[in-house]
């Protein structure tokens, strides 16, 4: 009989990023752990600018079987894999490794995934011909996009302080549906079904410039940081238009439920997660 408390002979896991330590994901998986019995060990690491990829090999040499990239190391982390799924190859970013039993590197992208599930399944919200507007250009918005319009929205723009970088972005993902590319000025008179904040303003408590009449009647803004870090962003759509508001926290346990299928061959059942992290705060 295995000893729960042997920490040796549990898988290890882990999330990588800077900031990290106010994350959640430690909690998501040991709550997917025990809906299987399963014995693992998942903690949250800080990487300093320059060490990510020091820091993979340690992890691999101590035993790791898998790993969560978050911000700012998505897209080393997609050029360190050996191997990559169609998702990841398409937004050249990666948020999950697993480690071959042939020593290779398998990197996948689970946000798009992640925040398609939270939108249909937990919101209810239907993304065909809907009118979405994507705040931001990087990462975190490059993992989404074929997803979203996989669904066959109406039509997705991509609004960024940096233009230049928003079009790229359109014009490479062009071929998967209607997609346009502007700056936040050139917002004033447009009207969304859904605004999604990709931005890493949440981070410093700022909003992007945005303009007073955004949202359709019913719209829904969703950010995609979580908990206080989403405020700033939600509060602003509250007073501005959105009929519904709603920050990441389940794109976060959905796309950490795929990642933990790619890792254990099971998907773990997410709305008691969700509804247990909201009342943990």
């Amino acid at each position: 009989m295995s000893d729960p408390f042997d920490f040796e002979k549990r898988d290890r896991y882990a999330v990588m990023g800077n900031p990290v330590a106010h994350s959640k994901s430690p909690r998501i998986h040991a709550l997917f752990a025990h809906q299987f019995g399963h014995q693992i060990e998942y903690t949250a690491i800080q990487v300093d600018a320059g060490g990510f990829v020091q820091a993979v090999d340690q992890f691999r040499a101590g035993g790791g079987k898998g790993l969560n990239v978050t911000v700012p190391f998505k897209q080393e982390a997609f050029k360190l894999a050996d191997h990559l799924s169609e998702r990841a190859t398409t937004a050249q970013a990666v948020n999950t490794l697993r480690f071959e039993d042939d020593g290779r590197l398998f990197g996948d992208n689970t946000d798009g995934a992640g925040l398609v599930h939270d939108l249909e399944k937990n919101l209810h919200v239907a993304i065909k011909d809907k009118r979405i507007l994507v705040l931001g250009a990087g990462g975190a918005v490059r993992g989404v996009l074929q997803p979203l319009l996989h669904k066959h929205p109406a039509l997705i723009v991509i609004a960024n302080r940096t233009v230049a970088t928003a079009k790229e972005l359109a014009e490479e993902f062009g071929s998967y549906g209607k997609i346009e590319a502007c700056g936040f000025d050139a917002l004033k008179g447009k009207h969304f079904d859904l605004v999604i904040n990709g931005t890493a303003a949440s981070l410093k408590g700022e909003i992007p410039p945005l303009p007073d009449n955004l949202f359709t009647t019913r719209a829904l803004a969703y950010d995609m940081m979580y908990g206080d870090k989403a405020k700033p962003f939600l509060d602003w759509a509250a007073v501005h238009g959105a009929e519904t508001v709603t920050d990441g926290l389940g794109m976060l346990v959905e796309q950490a439920a795929e990642s933990y299928l790619i890792w254990r061959g099971v998907r773990p059942e997410t709305r008691s997660v969700i509804e247990k992290l909201r009342v943990e705060g």
